[in-house]
């Protein structure tokens, strides 16, 4: 999505709330708390999952990035 297509969209929302009775808004609230929280369960579930990996597999160094790029380059 491009920024001016985000921001009609962010428009075209706000017009939609405004016109929106009030019961219809605490229940928007609602589903965007739950989606809300859904993204930072979600999130914490990766840095988990990759804080595993690192402890069972181990970190790869900076000059091994590099040597691993210099291979795929040549």
């Amino acid at each position: 999505m491009t920024p001016h297509e985000r921001e009609q969209l962010i428009k075209d929302i706000n017009v939609l709330l405004h016109q929106a009775y009030d019961s219809t808004l605490v229940e928007i609230h609602a589903l965007l708390k739950r989606i809300d929280d859904v993204d930072d369960e979600e999130d914490l579930k990766a840095i988990k999952e990759a804080r595993e990996d690192i402890r069972i597999n181990g970190t790869v160094s900076w000059d091994e990035i590099q040597n691993e790029i210099s291979k795929d380059v040549a």
